[in-house]
Parts: structure tokens; C-alpha cells; sequence
């Protein structure tokens, strides 16, 4: 599976998965398939390079994302509006970055930055050790305003933190860090006082989002038992992790008791909640989780009852609803120039 977790790294998982190409009746590949009923009035809003992790802001007018593109040899953040129109880069272009997010005030930006440990790209992983994502120590989290001037570190920790969210009244950021020795959740506030944490299992816990109502979040958690724990600690330990089983969980914050929501042993990943509350969707290869084929699906939690969203043969992943309902935004290999190209695309949600 690839980047698909995002987090951490999610981006540079994401951007290896390759899969095959669907092609429509014209000989052309297809952007909209049949039983994507959900999905209405599908549009590609980028065209080359690698996008992904594309986000609303609260009023739903802009996202922010990152992508590789053009002259960059790894990923910035970039905003646009949300026809795909006014694109500009928001973070400096050195080292790389992930995990970007837009104030519910729109007065501020958070993302994740290596730039602090140097202006190059950080190195790529060894995959001598089978697929595996980096987690890279100079990872630190930022606050910038909306064009992304006046930087502020939000973070000052020895090793990852990243995957940082606003909650829904801006008043707190969920994020992951490795700073107890394991890949744990921690809330704080925007300034960047107040850390604490919020998951204690072994495992890693990343890629968590704030339900509208902000009582809730919902994140990816590995639990290896075993060998499959000491291969984690020991993946860990050289700055790296294995993403090929995750699971989505829920927790409420006042009691702060995770709850799991799929046990499926697949790589299920990038989960949001919808604005009702009673639902989830997320990213996942359930169908063949030894496979590169990522689908969106829709998890009712009260009943676990989870219905395929999305049918293209190849990934589709990091989804999110706008603060409405009405909008739904993802990204997608499907209808790329080249093999393995992900793309930002954004529908109708309808039911």
C-alpha cells in the first residue's frame, strides 16, 4: 500500500500507490465510475505532480494541500480555491512538508515542516526492508498566516511531530508525535502551550480529525502484538514504520476511551468524520489488503455498516467532507498522465 496514510508521513505514502488504469469507452481513462452514485458532478481540480491531503476551509470557499510539482523535488503546501483556480504556494519550498490545515477563522495555517533540519528533501526510505514511510526527526509543526508569512514553530520536541488539525472552534490542534519513544496523539493549544496526551497503547495513532461538533476525534491506529511489535520498535527506532495494517478508531473527549470501528486487518486510513456525526469515511484496500487498490468507504457507527463509495481501480484516498455536507473532496490516481500521478478532486455529496 502506499502512501496511504498520509501522516507521516501520509504524504510520502501516497504517492507511490500505482495501480492500474481504467479506461473509458472513448479509450480515454475515466474520471467517474459506475456505482459512484454518492458522487456527483465529479471534477479534477490539479493536473500533474503529486497532490494530495487537500482540505476546506471552514467556510468552504478555499483548500489547502501539498504537492510535489514542477521544479520540486518534494512536497509544499499550496492553496486554491475550490473550483481549482488561484493555486499559489503557501510554505517556503525547503526541506518538505505535510499534514496542512486551515484556521476555522481563516486567520492562520498550520503544516508540518522539515526545513529547520535543512533545505533539501530529506532522503527517501529504504524499502530494503520492505515498504516502509520515514519518519523523519525534523519534522516540526508551524503556524503561518493565511499566505503563509510570519512562520511561527509550534513545536520545539526531538523527533516527529506532524499531522497537526484545528478543532472546529479553533481553539485546539490535535496532532502525533514520537516524543514519549512511541507514535502517540497529543491535543494543544494553537499557540502551542497546554501539550497532552491522548493515546498510551503501543501502535502507532496518527492522521486523527475532530468531529463539527468538536466532542470527538478520529484517527488510524496500528496495534501489533508480538513480532509484529518488536519489527514496529525496531522500524521505529531507525526513523521508520511499517503501514500495511491500521485500523480506524473513535474516542470521546471527555471520556477519552478509544473505540474501535474496523477490524478488518486491511491499511485503513485517512478516516473524517461527516458533519451528522453518525458517520465515517475513509480509505482502505479491505477488498484485497495484500493489494495497492484503495477505495472510500462509509461507516455508519452505530451499526458498523460500511458501504464502497468509490469503484477505480487503482487509489483513491484522503477524504473529506465540507463543514456543510454538501461537498465532498479526494484524491485519486485516476485519470493521470502518467502512471502513479495523484490528483485533488472534488463532488457533490449526495445520499
Amino acid at each position: 500500500m502506499n502512501r496511504v496514510l498520509r501522516t507521516a508521513a501520509y504524504a510520502f505514502m501516497l504517492f507511490q500507490i500505482q495501480g492500474p488504469v481504467s479506461a473509458g469507452a472513448d479509450g480515454h481513462e475515466a474520471i467517474h465510475f459506475e456505482n459512484e452514485r454518492h458522487l456527483k458532478n465529479l471534477k479534477q481540480l490539479t493536473f500533474g505532480g503529486q497532490n494530495a491531503e487537500a482540505y476546506f476551509s471552514h467556510n468552504g470557499k478555499e483548500l489547502i494541500f501539498q504537492s510535489t510539482r514542477e521544479n520540486l523535488h518534494c512536497d509544499a503546501i499550496f492553496k486554491m480555491n475550490i473550483d481549482g483556480t488561484n493555486v499559489r504556494r503557501v510554505s517556503s519550498g525547503q526541506g518538505t512538508t505535510t499534514c496542512s490545515f486551515i484556521s476555522p477563522d481563516g486567520a492562520s495555517i498550520i503544516y508540518a515542516s522539515t526545513h529547520l533540519g535543512g533545505k533539501a528533501c530529506p532522503p527517501k526510505p529504504d524499502f530494503s526492508r520492505g515498504y516502509v514511510w520515514p519518519i523523519y526527526k525534523n519534522f516540526d509543526i508551524f503556524k503561518a498566516d493565511p499566505e503563509g508569512e510570519n512562520l511561527v514553530q509550534l513545536t520545539h520536541s526531538d523527533g516527529y511531530d506532524a499531522e497537526a488539525v484545528y478543532s472546529p472552534k479553533g481553539n485546539k490542534i490535535i496532532f502525533t508525535s514520537v516524543r514519549t519513544g512511541d507514535l502517540e496523539l497529543f491535543m494543544m493549544n494553537p499557540d502551542g502551550s497546554g501539550v497532552e496526551q491522548l493515546t498510551r497503547d503501543a501502535g502507532y495513532d496518527g492522521g486523527a480529525f475532530f468531529s463539527l461538533d468538536g466532542k470527538w476525534i478520529v484517527w488510524r491506529a496500528a496495534r501489533p502484538k508480538g513480532a509484529a511489535l518488536a519489527d514496529y520498535k525496531a522500524l521505529l527506532a531507525d526513523g521508520l514504520i511499517r503501514p500495511g495494517k491500521l485500523e480506524v478508531y473513535i474516542m470521546n473527549l471527555e471520556d477519552r476511551k478509544p473505540i474501535q470501528l474496523t477490524n478488518n486487518g486491511a491499511a485503513n486510513f485517512g478516516p473524517y468524520f461527516h458533519p451528522n456525526g453518525k458517520h465515517v469515511i475513509f480509505s482502505s484496500n479491505m477488498q484485497n489488503p495484500k493489494g495497492r487498490n484503495f477505495d472510500l468507504f462509509l461507516l455508519d457507527i452505530e451499526t458498523r455498516e460500511t458501504k464502497r463509495l468509490t469503484y477505480y481501480d487503482g487509489f483513491d484516498g484522503f477524504p473529506m467532507f465540507s463543514h456543510d455536507g454538501k461537498k465532498l473532496v479526494f484524491a485519486s490516481n485516476r485519470n493521470g498522465k502518467v502512471k502513479g500521478e495523484t490528483n485533488v478532486f472534488i463532488a457533490d455529496w449526495v445520499w
